[in-house]
């Protein structure tokens, strides 16, 4: 365990030195922002809509009675989807898609030595190859949080108005009703941080796979499970000092 957490920190520091230019690294930067950011666009906002609908849905059956009023849904769907929704919940669905891709597509590269190829040029191919994944998901997941906040209030306000659980006027209410504008804030740090998790541990096992083709899909599956555990782990301590 703790070798293994020296081999990933020895590997963070290999990331900036002898690095390319920055012309290299922005095409780079641009490609990889379509790969993490554009092309999860879709299975984020389908998620986000309708986790925010059945939240609505789930809270109304569990919380109203004639003692709460019916605004508290609205409150509590706005406040799960900011502070949780739209960045945990996001985050670990793109642990699947992301870290999966990013795991595979370095230990393919390992395995068929192209890595080994770009360091005989005299290329750091652990910078050249995984910093601009690093960028581009720090970069790319607080906007994707942010489409997901959005949507998952949008699902709410579909699934409360057409499911008559309250008006539309009732709904906006309670998203208004106290709120807390640094709760967006957390959400967009916690994505930051969550991005620079799941890019660097699934980078750090597909960089260092070895074998053959069994082992990239080994190392995939090492990629977005221990991705998961290190996101929730960090949302814990991001909740605790920031809320």
């Amino acid at each position: 365990m703790l070798k293994t957490l020296g081999e990933f920190f020895v590997f963070l520091g290999e990331l900036f030195v002898r690095r390319e230019t920055a012309k290299v690294y922005w095409h780079r930067f641009i490609d990889e922002c379509t790969i993490i950011g554009t092309d999860s666009v879709v299975i984020v906002s389908i998620v986000a809509f309708f986790i925010g609908a059945v939240t609505c849905v789930q809270t109304y059956s569990n919380l109203v009675s004639p003692i709460i009023p019916t605004y508290v849904v609205s409150n509590v769907v706005r406040d799960m989807t900011l502070l949780e929704l739209s960045s945990t919940f996001m985050c670990v669905v793109l642990a699947g898609k992301v870290g999966s891709n990013i795991a595979s597509e370095l230990g393919t590269m390992r395995i068929s030595e192209q890595i080994d190829a770009l360091e005989v040029m005299g290329i750091n191919s652990a910078s050249y190859l995984v910093l601009p994944k690093l960028m581009a998901a720090m970069f790319t997941f607080p906007l994707l949080a942010i489409l997901s906040g959005f949507l998952g209030i949008f699902g709410g306000y579909v699934a409360a108005t057409f499911t008559g659980i309250m008006t539309a006027d009732e709904y906006v209410y309670g998203l208004r009703y106290s709120f807390v504008p640094t709760n967006v804030l957390v959400g967009i740090i916690k994505a930051f941080v969550f991005g620079f998790l799941i890019a660097t541990i699934s980078a750090f096992r597909g960089y260092n796979t070895k074998g053959g083709a069994l082992e990239v899909g080994q190392a995939s599956t090492a990629a977005v499970t221990n991705s998961c555990i290190a996101v929730l782990c960090a949302d814990y301590l991001l909740a605790e000092l920031l809320t």
